[in-house]
């Protein structure tokens, strides 16, 4: 691959796909705060549609990114984020729920000051944090729907709570893997020094 001016990378269909769709976080968690759920869930399909968009784009143009490989991650978690705020302030999930997920990223957080004082960057990211961000980015628009179509709730929610069940195992999984590859770089860097 080859590198680009951050300017350039921008003005990439992918990139431009993924801007738009961290552009409609803001507009997502205002509407789910005013529950305002039937606009919200289309604001996340439109998200959802750009998410799957600007991965098939870069790959089809050949327009993969630095820039994009941040992006979209970074969306991905933003979603997440302002889903389980909107839905916790909202009453319709536990207020549990959002501590769970995001005291995951809190850990994987502390861990990219210790990496930089290697000389490391972040660690590539595991098949089983992609599965239970999946998961997740899959039970969250299940429990929107179900707020819109609650004479649906009954099939909706356990579907919805399997999800994220399944999401929220994954992803500390996946968190435990990276802890331990970032303790095995650690381990292995001091041997070096």
């Amino acid at each position: 691959m080859v590198e680009m001016s951050i300017a350039r990378q921008l003005r990439t269909i992918p990139n431009l796909l993924s801007l738009l769709r961290l552009a409609l976080v803001p507009v997502f968690l205002w509407l789910v705060l005013s529950e305002q759920e039937g606009l919200a869930l289309i604001t996340l399909i439109v998200a959802s549609a750009t998410d799957y968009l600007d991965g098939y784009l870069a790959r089809k143009l050949n327009q993969t990114t630095r820039l994009g490989e941040l992006l979209h991650p970074a969306a991905d978690r933003l979603y997440i984020l302002a889903t389980l705020i909107g839905l916790a302030v909202t009453g319709n999930i536990p207020i549990w729920l959002p501590f769970v997920i995001i005291g995951r990223d809190v850990l994987l957080a502390l861990t990219v000051p210790v990496l930089a004082k290697y000389g490391y960057g972040p660690l590539p990211v595991h098949f089983l944090g992609k599965a239970g961000t999946f998961a997740l980015l899959y039970a969250f628009p299940l429990l929107l729907l179900a707020q819109v179509w609650q004479s649906a709730q009954f099939v909706i929610l356990p579907l919805s709570w399997a999800f994220a069940i399944w999401g929220i195992g994954l992803y500390w999984w996946s968190g435990v893997l990276y802890v331990k590859q970032v303790v095995s770089v650690v381990f292995d860097a001091r041997k070096t020094y």
